[in-house]
């Protein structure tokens, strides 16, 4: 079975400001083509996480068509959150963009209220599960993390679950424990994606973007720097110990009765 090379972006963002987002994550990342498969970028990667109508996507918008550019150019998946304007409402929505320009979007569900992001955003029903180079992807953002439910693994239905974030500095330890927690319950692995620097609110992250492996050891940690970490992602690992280990089949049946 096919490896699968994953890459962490940890950086800053400009408040409110997609152009120079963009611009500068562009330069980053380039010299990424050929060398991985999936590029992961911070929640509202755009624009920050703001609670404004300023530098919503409407349909197709520019901040996605940069996203397909950039899957071209790398060959890889690109996958980031944005903020999107439909019909009247506005989503943090997650977008898995493959290499020949088609997506996958994934709507936040469980929204920060102590943020107010419930009072802003509409919040998304449908779990979203992206397939490449044989591998099964699993889209998550920021406050999904808290909610295991949500995340469960039932049949073991993916192999990685994704979670990008705008998630700051008082919280972090509960960041770092529930991406373990999660890896750990769910025998895959966990993938958490967050920023760095101060946003307009006061507000400061320290980063903390971690790959977790299925047993819950740290394969990559990028701890407080802005930077950009490429790993390889085990097939022959994950089955094996899923093989050896298979916890989920005494897991608890349930089903989710309040979408």
């Amino acid at each position: 079975m096919t490896n699968l090379r994953l890459s962490i972006v940890q950086t800053d963002l400009v408040w409110e400001d997609p152009s120079a987002n963009c611009a500068q994550l562009e330069e980053k990342i380039a010299a990424l083509a050929g060398l991985t498969d999936v590029v992961v970028l911070p929640e509202m990667f755009a624009t920050g996480f703001s609670m404004s109508p300023a530098g919503a996507e409407i349909g197709r918008g520019p901040a996605l068509q940069w996203m397909q550019i950039q899957a071209n150019r790398l060959g890889a998946l690109v996958i980031g959150s944005l903020k999107v304007k439909q019909q009247n409402c506005f989503y943090n929505r997650l977008y898995a963009v493959y290499p020949d320009g088609t997506y996958s979007a994934y709507d936040k569900r469980h929204l920060f209220r102590m943020g107010g992001e419930h009072e802003f955003y509409q919040s998304g029903d449908e779990q979203v599960i992206v397939s490449y180079m044989g591998w099964n992807l699993a889209l998550y953002i920021c406050y999904d993390l808290r909610f295991p439910v949500w995340s469960r693994n039932a049949g073991m239905v993916y192999d990685v679950a994704l979670y990008v974030a705008n998630w700051p500095v008082p919280r972090a330890n509960a960041w770092r424990t529930l991406l373990q927690a999660r890896a750990i319950e769910n025998l895959s692995y966990v993938v958490g994606v967050n920023r760095v620097g101060m946003d307009a609110n006061d507000l400061s992250y320290a980063g903390d973007s971690l790959l977790v492996d299925f047993k819950g050891g740290l394969q990559l940690d990028l701890q407080a720097q802005e930077q950009i970490l490429t790993s390889e992602l085990s097939r022959e690992a994950l089955d094996e110990f899923r093989a050896k280990f298979p916890a989920h089949l005494d897991a608890d049946s349930f089903s989710l009765s309040s979408l």
